[in-house]
């Protein structure tokens, strides 16, 4: 799940990268993984065909139904650490990982239901088309994209490196294979088949997924005559914390941290690029609105079933030794699912986990890579460098050149970075995307008094509050730094860094008497009447 980057579950990529064991040659995973690999590059195939303007690149055209669009949202949510991490810290500390698996949703519905219909409405392509609507353009739509890339860079390299040492672990390939694997599927679905490749890919992949992840809790169920209560009485009497797994307090115990991480979970996925970047693939708001509502749904039913993923590997894979090795679980927890999944259905099931787990990855970097790639041609270039003059072929070329240098640069990184702890990053790219991108983008949006100085003094006081708490922080201080206590106290810096951004914003723009000032409180009104209306909105056939 993209949205625990702020977690602990972003603390097991590196878990996995310094603790990973390669496995032999899964033959039945790689089999499965190259039938995939063929299926999707024939996708992409299709998609090159009718990828023939920046509306179809950028967008799909505009014409993913909401249903769809929903799916592939699920897709990006639905990631390997969200499925690996979440079933492994229900295994690992019960009823707490509850915490993580559908606390989440109470809040970004709320977020993305408020935002999705303006969003789509005003924007064309990127969310800095919504946040430089009425101010002005070349200064709002380099620090959008500034925001864009630094959170696409890190979440790209804590996805690559996370890649290769799953994929080491999981298939016995080597770190450096996987990892280039992965770079050029994911530069070959992006280059050629744009948004269209790239929606169908996560549309895929989110039903081999949740059909792999309901396979396994209705067999987990079905041990226990489908009561619920039978298995967690058993796993209970199996887990050594007994009782204590099924009460709440032991990840998340003081009150700031949890807010901070309630925080950074909903603004955070509503500042996210390539989230937002889905909400341009459908027709309307309409269809904005299913988008979500399609999301929230297939999102939730999944992390109900990781919940009993996570209880059905206590009962079946904590008291079988052939699991276990002289350093506890083969794999450490993240390997609890996929322990999991050998236990009820023998290896030929394994391989299929194993399998949509490297789904997974392919399909989460892509949609990062497309986001990058839109924010470098579509906002730097045609719209700073070019002023809006340039042309549609000439801009998709140049999304397409970005899309292969961000290839070469995640696979370089993700190799440089192999022996790093990069859990920090994956919390680094949500405290920006919910520090730096979502106050404006919300501002813009539904303050009529915004004005650019304000968003753009906002906008750096948000990333740069954020930077500074999560490096003075103890993920990095203490983690990767090596100091014995860190300087900010919390893991998490939501709570400081994002009201700070708003503040700072708030007075930045009522302090401002300036011409431009005036210039961007008057284009609100008419703002506002396309933002909830949709009138003057570009449709599916302009996109």
């Amino acid at each position: 799940m993209i949205a625990l980057g702020t977690s602990p579950i972003a603390a097991y990529a590196a878990e996995l990268a310094v603790d990973g064991e390669r496995q032999p040659v899964n033959v039945a995973a790689i089999a499965m993984f190259l039938a995939f690999v063929l299926f999707t590059l024939g996708i992409t195939y299709w998609a090159a065909r009718q990828t023939k303007s920046a509306a179809a690149f950028y967008s799909a055209g505009g014409g993913i139904t909401g249903f769809q669009n929903g799916l592939a949202i699920a897709g990006d949510y639905m990631s390997a650490a969200s499925f690996l991490g979440i079933s492994g810290l229900v295994y690992a500390s019960g009823f707490d990982g509850l915490i993580y698996s559908i606390g989440f949703l109470v809040g970004w519905p709320v977020i993305l239901f408020l935002i999705a219909e303006p969003l789509r409405n005003l924007g064309k392509y990127t969310f800095a088309d919504v946040a430089s609507f009425r101010l002005r353009q070349a200064e709002i739509r380099v620090f959008a994209a500034a925001g864009s890339l630094a959170t696409v860079a890190l979440y790209l390299i804590a996805q690559m490196v996370g890649a290769g040492k799953l994929i080491e672990l999981l298939f016995g390939l080597p770190y450096a294979y996987a990892v280039v694997v992965v770079g050029v599927l994911m530069v070959i679905y992006v280059t050629f088949g744009g948004m269209i490749a790239t929606t169908w890919v996560q549309v895929v992949k989110a039903c081999l997924l949740l059909s792999g992840a309901t396979f396994m809790a209705v067999a987990v169920l079905w041990q226990f005559g489908f009561s619920p209560e039978a298995l967690f009485a058993e796993a209970v009497n199996i887990h050594e914390k007994g009782q204590a797994i099924m009460e709440p307090g032991g990840l998340v115990s003081d009150p700031i941290s949890a807010i901070s991480l309630g925080i950074a979970l909903m603004f955070g996925t509503a500042g996210l690029p390539h989230i937002l970047m889905r909400f341009f693939t459908v027709g309307d708001a309409k269809q904005a609105r299913r988008s979500v509502f399609y999301a929230t749904g297939f999102i939730g039913y999944f992390y109900i079933l990781t919940f009993v993923i996570g209880f059905g590997a206590i009962v079946l894979v904590m008291g079988n030794p052939q699991y276990f090795d002289a350093n506890g679980l083969i794999g450490g927890t993240n390997m609890a699912a996929i322990h999991l999944s050998d236990a009820v259905g023998g290896s030929l099931f394994l391989g299929f986990i194993s399998a949509v787990a490297f789904a997974t990855i392919l399909a989460v970097v892509s949609g990062l890579t497309l986001a990058g790639a839109s924010a470098i041609s579509h906002d730097l270039y045609a719209s700073v460098i070019k002023r809006g003059q340039a042309d549609e072929r000439e801009e998709v070329r140049v999304s397409r050149i970005a899309t292969v240098v961000l290839g070469f640069v995640a696979i370089g990184l993700g190799i440089l970075f192999e022996q790093q702890n990069i859990a920090f990053m994956v919390g680094l790219a949500f405290a920006i995307a919910a520090s730096a991108n979502f106050p404006i983008l919300f501002l813009s949006m539904f303050w009529s008094r915004l004005t650019t100085r304000g968003a753009l003094i906002g906008g750096v006081t948000g990333l740069a509050t954020a930077l500074a708490l999560v490096i003075l922080g103890p993920t990095v201080w203490v983690s990767v730094l090596g100091f014995d206590e860190p300087v900010f106290p919390y893991r998490y810096p939501g709570l400081f860094s994002v009201s700070a951004a708003f503040l700072v914003t708030w007075l930045g723009s009522i302090t401002d008497h300036s011409e431009r000032a005036a210039t961007d409180r008057a284009g609100f009104e008419d703002q506002f009447v396309r933002a909830q209306t949709g009138i003057g909105a570009s449709g599916a056939s302009e996109h």
